[in-house]
């Protein structure tokens, strides 16, 4: 068995035992209720136009305005219908709105008659979708960062702690072992977030919200990339951090440096997106460039060759924490003896290899 063939049957055991974990199959119905609630309730729990009574002659302009209109004889009718229930407004001689507790608004736009607008920059993108999508984006690469790469060094754990590692390591490759848990990590987070782009999606869709779907399409296209490669960086961090420990418990003292790495930049994200500078550097840092770049893309702030360029550092670097969480994962995977320290496992591993 090949150093490929090895790392496809790893990745197929990891991705099988996946797919029948509970916790799994859980949290991914969970997210895709999140991406529907949050696209499809909004619009729904807004409610609709105002119902309105008026006389047949000044129907027009309201019918015109979206609003439910309901004719009646005369003033005394409309405003019987008002404190009945059965409208929410009613336009009466004047003209007169009458309501029972709260002015509708949609109704009094429709009769006011308003000025001439002309906006100065008309492709500006809606405030509220200003911070929504760029809090979207750090969510997800951070969420799903931390919780697949949790996994993956628990995975390694576990093996280690049951010593099963050394039937592994006897069986295949120890890079290709590495490879396989990377490999069915990407996999399963890439299904993951597709699903949960479709159905909210989906939901744009369905809520008439479709507007904002050219605006998102190629920021979420940049996303894919840059989410993929940033996922091979922190998950390879994850897997080195994983082998140095032979106990769970002892995982979030051996991961901190990891954390912080994806939770700093997610905060930076999310709190100085509106700052020019500071996204411009962000979106070039590795550990912040997924998030930081598409985010760029989808305000217009970004040029053509941007984008590439800070793919292609992403990528370097992404090469780079590979090689070097390799071999403190080969250096580490087979000592049981206790916490190892990176120092020790990269001259281990010099000393092997």
């Amino acid at each position: 068995m090949n150093t490929v063939q090895a790392t496809r049957l790893v990745a197929a055991r990891e991705i099988r035992v996946k797919l029948r974990d509970r916790t799994f199959l859980f949290s991914t119905l969970l997210f895709l209720l999140i991406a529907a609630a949050a696209t499809v309730l909004p619009p729904l729990l807004s409610g609709g136009p105002s119902s309105v009574a008026v006389t047949a002659q000044a129907a027009g302009p309201l019918r015109d305005a979206g609003l439910e209109v309901r004719t009646v004889p005369d003033d005394r009718a409309a405003e019987q219908a008002v404190r009945d229930g059965e409208v929410d407004a009613a336009v009466v001689s004047g003209p007169t709105v009458l309501a029972l507790d709260e002015a509708p608004d949609d109704v009094v736009n429709a009769l006011s008659t308003q000025p001439p607008v002309r906006l100065l920059d008309p492709d500006a993108v809606d405030p509220v979708a200003a911070f929504l999508v760029p809090f979207v984006f750090a969510f997800i690469f951070f969420i799903t960062s931390q919780v697949f790469g949790v996994q993956i060094a628990q995975s390694i754990v576990e093996e280690k702690q049951t010593r099963i590692v050394e039937i592994l390591v006897a069986a295949v490759p120890v890079r290709a072992l590495l490879a396989g848990k990377l490999v069915a990590g990407t996999v399963l987070a890439l299904g993951q977030i597709a699903l949960v782009a479709l159905v909210a999606v989906a939901g744009m869709a369905f809520s008439d919200a479709g507007g904002l779907l050219p605006l998102l399409g190629p920021a979420i296209g940049w996303f894919i990339p840059f989410f993929l490669l940033g996922f091979v960086l922190v998950a390879a961090m994850w897997a080195a951090a994983g082998a140095l420990v032979n106990r769970q418990e002892d995982i979030a003292g051996v991961s901190t440096p990891v954390q912080l790495a994806v939770m700093l930049p997610f905060f930076a994200v999310v709190f100085l997106n509106d700052n020019a500078t500071a996204m411009r550097f962000l979106s070039y840092l590795p550990f912040s460039s997924p998030t930081a770049m598409p985010l760029r893309l989808f305000t217009g702030d970004a040029a053509v060759w941007e984008p590439v360029l800070a793919l292609v550092l992403l990528l370097v670097a992404a090469a780079a924490f590979l090689l070097a969480g390799a071999r403190v994962y080969e250096g580490a995977l087979l000592r049981t003896n206790g916490r190892t320290s990176i120092r020790a496992a990269w001259r281990s591993r010099e000393t092997v290899g």
